[in-house]
């Protein structure tokens, strides 16, 4: 019943895409279904954030009855079907590395975390160790779109970001990767390393940030996943 629910939704959500702004009673028709599940399925778009609504043009009225609502798609429901933007960005550094050189895509990436992390900066440094700092960035970082959340792993914590918006791109530069690592050594005071990345193929992008203040470190050595130096 999930699954036909959820095959159900997604068919309500294409039409939106395809003919939106649209009402409610014409999604039933063209789907052939009762006026009563779309209503469910939209109410349950809307509580989701993929869905917005609004009332039809005056000139799209019948009668001197309560005017007609429309129901299209937010952002974050056509996020559902994909876009290019992940190739565009990748075609853009690819372009940047070309012409400009290898130094200009790291510090493209240098100033894109720089900005994100600029948002954050005071709520994360109010706190003096590095654990609860890791606990602040965390909260920072899932309002940015990374549902990112820590756990305590031996003398330290573990930083798991377990949606990453760039990792396309990262996986052919991985200068986004490094230029975040280096970010968050300095936001977070202490040195931390690197573990696992989504655009290496891992469930999880994984960060060890160790327990105790440690303020004279800014950015991590470069590190293999087992702690060793590369070769």
């Amino acid at each position: 019943m999930q699954h036909a629910d959820g095959r159900t939704r997604q068919g309500v959500a294409r039409l939106l895409l395809e003919q939106g702004p649209i009402t409610a009673v014409a999604v039933a028709e063209a789907l052939g279904l009762s006026p009563t599940a779309v209503r469910r399925h939209l109410d349950a778009l809307i509580a989701d954030g993929e869905v917005c609504t609004r009332e039809a043009p005056r000139s799209a009225r019948r009668g001197r009855g309560r005017p007609a609502k429309l129901f299209l798609l937010t952002e974050a429901g056509r996020s559902r079907f994909g876009h290019a933007y992940d190739d565009l960005a990748v075609a853009a550094l690819r372009f940047l590395a070309e012409h400009e050189g290898e130094q200009a895509v790291r510090e493209f990436a240098e100033r894109r975390v720089a900005t994100l992390v600029q948002r954050h900066r005071e709520s994360v440094t109010a706190e003096i160790d590095p654990e609860h700092r890791a606990e602040a960035l965390a909260t920072a970082l899932t309002r940015e779109g990374y549902a990112a959340s820590t756990r305590r792993v031996g003398a330290g914590e573990q930083l798991c970001q377990h949606h990453c918006p760039v990792a396309h791109v990262a996986a052919e530069f991985p200068q986004l990767c490094e230029a975040e690592t280096a970010a968050f050594a300095d936001l977070l005071g202490t040195h931390v390393q690197r573990l696992a990345t989504i655009a290496r193929g891992d469930a999880a992008c994984t960060t060890h940030v160790p327990a105790g203040p440690q303020h004279g470190s800014t950015a991590p050595e470069s590190t293999t996943p087992d702690g060793g130096k590369p070769e």
